[in-house]
C-alpha cells in the first residue's frame, strides 16, 4: 500500500542554530500563504483542511503538484513504522550535518545561553506543537544517525499526535513500534546519535 506525506507550512524559529528564519523571513518566504499565522510567522493551516487532505491518496496529491509548479515533492524508499498510517500535518524541519567542532562549539554556546536542552535532538522536540510533523535531514546517516529511540518517540507523539520523517535512522524499534504513530525512516541502528551537529530548524 502506498502512503503519502503532506507537509504544509515550514518552520519555527530556534535560537542558536546556524540557519534559522526570523518571523519576517518566514512571512517573506511563505508570502503566498492564504491562512492565518502562528506568532512565529508559520502558516496556520486550518485543522479542517488537514483533515480533508488526510483522505487523499499519494497519487491524488502527486497528480496536482506538477501543474502547480511543484515538480520536486516526492521522496521514496522509506521504511515505515506502521504501513497503514498516513502522515499529515504542519512540517517542522531540522537539518543536521557532519560534526565540525569549530561551528558546533559556537552553536552549543548559544544554546546554553538561551537555556535550551543540551541534546541536539531533544532541543528540536521541545519546539514541537500539536499537529506538527517532524521532518529531520540526517543525510541518510545510519550509525550515529539515530534521531530518536523509544523514550523520545513517546515524547514526540505526546507533543504532536502525528509522527515523523527521518532521513537517518532510529533506535529501540521494539519500544517504538507499539506507539501508534506514523513514522518514515531509512534504517535502524543500536547506536546513539553522534558526530553530527544541528545546523538549522525551519
Amino acid at each position: 500500500m502506498r502512503l503519502f506525506l503532506i507537509f504544509v507550512a515550514l518552520a519555527i524559529p530556534a535560537a542558536a542554530q546556524v540557519f534559522t528564519w526570523s518571523r519576517e523571513q518566514m512571512i517573506q518566504y511563505t508570502g503566498q500563504n492564504p491562512f492565518e499565522r502562528f506568532p512565529d510567522g508559520r502558516p496556520k493551516v486550518p485543522g479542517a483542511l488537514l483533515e480533508k487532505v488526510s483522505g487523499l491518496t499519494a497519487e491524488e496529491v502527486f497528480t496536482v503538484l506538477p501543474g502547480a509548479k511543484y515538480p520536486n515533492q516526492w521522496e521514496g524508499n522509506w521504511r515505515l513504522l506502521h504501513p497503514g498510517r498516513k502522515l499529515v500535518g504542519r512540517a517542522v524541519t531540522a537539518q543536521y550535518m557532519p560534526l565540525r567542532p569549530d561551528v558546533a562549539d559556537v552553536a552549543e554556546a548559544g544554546a546554553r545561553a538561551k537555556g535550551l536542552a543540551p541534546n541536539i535532538n531533544q532541543r528540536v522536540l521541545d519546539m514541537l506543537e500539536p499537529g506538527d510533523v517532524l521532518v529531520v535531514d540526517l543525510f541518510g546517516k545510519v550509525e550515529q544517525g539515530t534521531f530518536i529511540g523509544d523514550n523520545l518517540a513517546s515524547y514526540l507523539f505526546g507533543r504532536t499526535k502525528t509522527g515523523f520523517v527521518i532521513d537517518g535512522s532510529i533506535r529501540d524499534l521494539e519500544g517504538i513500534y507499539p506507539i501508534q504513530m506514523a513514522g518514515y525512516f531509512r534504517s535502524v541502528h543500536p547506536s546513539a546519535i553522534g558526530n553530527v551537529m544541528l545546523t538549522g530548524v525551519n
